[in-house]
């Protein structure tokens, strides 16, 4: 069960409480001034993780406002017993790209082992957990706020096995860079996988520590048999209106393929373009997820036209032409002249991505080189968009010639469901 959780203003005092985060008196905060959970932990000096054999599940996101890594820090500090840590995804130092990872070894800078834990069961979380000898577990990742993004999963099947081991698991939380609300669909039980193995709405709208209360409560009882010994150590000043243009928390490319800020606010939609064969989501470019095209051969500027005839709130297009040059999911279009949209972002507040790239789905299938995207290796559930949406109805639904306003409006009441659902977990 959660041991305690530290919670923003004036209900975050306690265990961090009075280490020095207080304003001097008479002073006001500075606009936006957010400090993460690693803030807080180290303006603690660590207090937390006294007495403690510590295992650090981050990448290169995990950093202070000065951008050092906690791995750094606390290796630095000798105020904690830091026994290993564990690479998600793209690696603990980030050198492996979509689908990769660094493989095991022992980090040149700190000395300490670290485990390839990217795409790790529950069983090999256990195993890694126990081989490295970790009382507590620690998770210090930047999330993008979308649930095919893959390091959530790192959190839920670690948190799994720490629970099956009777470990503490602490998770040190960041603000959700595309705000605190809730967009899309609901992933369904048959479609789950690697992208999304549990059942959450598609652009959740919480932190990690929110989500990490989340899934304590409502998955890991019948996953796990027992809810994990969690701690969330909050962000102080963060609101859900924010995103991260509003904040002074520093960008760190959670992956190779999110540059900026800005990729993430799109990326929620545009992503599902990876479920789309014959168009490529730009990756390789300087603008990946913002510039989407397929074969200048097939593809053209009435794309742009018509979507910026539909005036989709917070959004234009503007007719563009790349070259991807990362195949990605989209080998054919590798190095090759592409045509299609920059999608540009003019009210943060109006846009919806997800509803954003419907429109841009619902267009493009218009063409006759549109194609979606299937994998021989699952037959039964071939359509990668599929696995992206979390049913098939999405696409058999653009299929069908539906529009933009029937598709979104299909997953209206299982978002109502799961913004009502969500509620008690909620730290800001």
């Amino acid at each position: 069960m959660e041991r305690r959780n530290l919670l923003t203003g004036a209900a975050a005092a306690g265990a961090l409480g009075a280490t020095g985060l207080a304003l001097p008196a008479g002073a006001a905060p500075k606009p936006h001034r957010v400090q993460t959970g690693l803030d807080r932990l180290v303006a603690g000096d660590y207090a937390l993780l006294a007495g403690q054999r510590v295992g650090v599940v981050s990448n290169p996101t995990g950093v202070d406002a000065d951008y050092r890594h906690l791995v750094d820090l606390i290796h630095e500090s000798g105020r904690v017993n830091l026994v290993a840590a564990f690479g998600p995804e793209h690696g603990f130092r980030g050198s492996a790209q979509a689908g990769g990872s660094e493989g095991t070894g022992v980090d040149a800078r700190t000395g300490i082992t670290v485990y390839d834990a990217y795409g790790a069961s529950q069983a090999k979380w256990e195993e890694l957990i126990t081989r490295a000898g970790v009382d507590t577990v620690v998770f210090d990742i930047q999330d993008v706020g979308v649930r095919f993004y893959t390091y959530i999963w790192t959190m839920y099947v670690s948190m799994c096995a720490a629970a099956r081991l009777g470990r503490r698991y602490v998770v040190l939380d960041r603000p959700n860079p595309i705000g605190g609300k809730a967009y899309g669909p609901m992933m369904t039980t048959p479609f789950t996988s690697g992208v999304g193995l549990k059942e959450i709405i598609q652009q959740h709208g919480m932190t990690v520590g929110e989500l990490a209360r989340y899934f304590n409560a409502v998955f890991l009882p019948a996953e796990a048999g027992r809810a994990v010994d969690l701690e969330v150590v909050a962000c102080r000043h963060w609101k859900r209106d924010m995103f991260a243009a509003d904040t002074d928390v520093p960008w760190v490319m959670p992956s190779p393929n999110m540059p900026t800020p800005d990729t993430a606010l799109v990326y929620p939609g545009t992503g599902l373009f990876e479920g789309v064969s014959s168009i490529s989501e730009g990756r390789g470019t300087t603008r990946p997820f913002e510039l989407v095209g397929g074969l200048a051969t097939d593809f053209d500027h009435h794309w742009a036209d018509r979507l910026n005839a539909r005036e989709l709130p917070g959004v234009r297009f503007r007719e563009a032409y790349f070259v991807p040059t990362i195949a990605g999911h989209h080998p054919p279009l590798l190095n090759k002249l592409c045509a299609g949209v920059e999608v540009k972002v003019t009210d943060r507040a109006a846009y919806d991505p997800i509803r954003t790239a419907v429109a841009m789905l619902v267009e493009a299938r218009k063409y006759p080189a549109f194609a979606w995207r299937a994998d021989s290796y699952d037959p039964v559930r071939p359509y990668w968009v599929d696995k992206l949406t979390g049913s098939t109805r999405l696409r058999t639904m653009i299929d069908a010639g539906a529009d933009v306003a029937d598709v979104v409006g299909a997953w209206s009441a299982e978002l109502a469901a799961f913004e009502q659902q969500r509620r008690p977990y909620l730290l800001y």
